[in-house]
């Protein structure tokens, strides 16, 4: 029986199995440390079964292993126990759902609030299922921590402030940010294309696009580093750049409001319905959660799709030359299956039961977290052909990336936008683009929200720019 699908009294208790990933996490207050699962919840176990009685067989979460590829041990829940309750390992019980019609059930269901204050949870809990210092930092009311009436009134807002006019508008700016990225590093011949460029370039996009002025862009490189650094680890240090971040967005939507300009900001607070504005408060969390929902996504879409292509030589090869041949199409559908394929987000963020409900034929109570596995959704054989194959021209690719429902991605349009432009642009300046250590020596930050690589090591000719 493979080691990753032993019950977890039938495991040996290696170091591998017993260190947790410490040093670097994923999104914060979303990623925490990963180490071995508890499994068999009383409700995964018959009722006449003993406590201390081994669980049934099943995959091993959130460990070393799992990291570095969790898609077997999703096929596996998704046969077995599409709808699965489990240990976190910070210590929150919550159900994962794997199966993609379960899925796209759950991100359209009502009666799973996004709201923290419907969980029904224990002392030990408290605190573990937001992002660090977001509520002592008064940042609770933005698109991820709210439901209808509010939600419907704020996204509306903010979509009048955020629109895919703006965003195509922006685009020639994302083209020069990232061949001013390449250009550092494109005479060199080798760079870490995790931190010299998929990281700096959607902050500095969404720095511009927001209005933050030039001279204070490499503060919000600074807090969010620190996010994507220490988001597994310690918790304070996340807390602090978002305490550090929420006051200087406050002070310049401040300053701004008496001296509007043709940024995003300034939009957010332009925007108004019938006489609704955002107040300061709500601009403040929305500037706010813009940033910190826009940056690792795209971080991660590229640093996965890199390294996708790497993995799948025969579909790079089919992208550069209709990159080559000056086309399009491949780009813009090979971007959707990258998406699919490795995407940037693991699991949606949480959801909270606020009434019973069955979902998979399982029975979810009031308060219980539920976290849709969108990873493992998107390769759902029952929706997907061959979901296990890279297939950059795949057209019928309704994938679950960027959510479903009402919650579904504001910042969608912004990311493949980053995507798309950065793939293509690597891709046709450094043709001969390629790893430069062995792909097994590559590490995953751990976490549970985000999946993306701590570093992508690459060489190539090294060029005169």
């Amino acid at each position: 029986m493979p080691e990753k699908f032993r019950s977890r009294d039938d495991r040996s208790t290696d170091s591998r199995d017993e260190s947790p990933i410490s040093d670097e996490g994923s999104a914060p207050g979303y990623g925490h440390q990963v180490h071995e699962q508890t499994s068999g919840t009383p409700a995964e176990t018959p009722a006449d079964t003993p406590a201390d009685v081994p669980s049934a067989e099943g995959p091993t979460l959130f460990d070393w292993e799992f990291a570095t590829d969790p898609y077997p041990a999703y096929a596996w829940l998704r046969e077995h126990s599409p709808v699965h309750r489990t240990k976190l390992p910070s210590g929150v019980e919550a159900w994962l759902v794997t199966r993609y019609a379960d899925a796209r059930q759950a991100l359209a269901d009502q009666r799973l609030s996004k709201n923290p204050a419907h969980h029904a949870e224990p002392a030990h809990a408290k605190g573990k299922t937001g992002i660090p210092g977001e509520r002592k930092a008064e940042l609770m009311t933005h698109l991820l921590n709210i439901d209808p009436p509010d939600h419907t009134r704020l996204r509306r807002l903010v979509s009048k402030a955020f629109t895919p006019r703006r965003v195509a508008e922006f685009a020639p700016r994302v083209q020069a940010l990232t061949d001013h990225l390449i250009d550092a590093f494109a005479g060199k011949g080798e760079a870490d294309l995790i931190h010299e460029f998929a990281f700096p370039l959607p902050i500095y996009a969404i720095c511009e696009m927001l209005g933050v002025p030039r001279e204070d862009q490499d503060d919000f490189r600074d807090w969010a580093g620190m996010m994507i650094r220490h988001g597994g680890g310690p918790r304070g240090g996340v807390a602090r750049s978002v305490k550090q971040m929420r006051t200087y967005l406050g002070e310049l939507i401040h300053r701004k409001r008496d001296d509007l300009g043709d940024d995003l900001i300034s939009d957010l607070i332009r925007a108004s319905d019938h006489g609704d504005h955002l107040t300061e408060s709500e601009a403040t969390a929305m500037a706010f959660i813009l940033l910190f929902a826009g940056f690792e996504t795209t971080v991660n879409l590229i640093g996965n799709g890199v390294h996708s292509l790497f993995m799948n030589p025969e579909q790079r090869e089919r992208l550069q030359r209709s990159l080559a041949a000056g086309e399009s199409g491949l780009l813009a559908t090979g971007v959707e299956e990258l998406l699919r394929y490795d995407g940037p987000v693991e699991l949606a963020t949480w959801r909270f039961a606020t009434e019973p409900l069955t979902l998979g034929g399982m029975r979810i109570e009031v308060g219980d977290p539920v976290l849709v596995v969108l990873a493992a959704a998107d390769r759902d054989p029952e929706r997907f052909a061959e979901p296990d194959t890279l297939d950059l021209s795949r057209t019928d690719n309704q994938h679950l990336g960027y959510g479903h429902g009402i919650h579904y991605c504001l910042g969608a349009p912004l990311a493949r936008l980053e995507g798309q432009t950065a793939l293509a642009t690597l891709l046709t300046r450094l043709p001969d683009l390629e790893l430069a250590v062995p792909p097994q020596d590559l590490r995953w930050r751990g976490g549970l929200i985000m999946r993306g690589l701590r570093t992508l090591p690459v060489r190539f000719a090294a060029q005169n720019t």
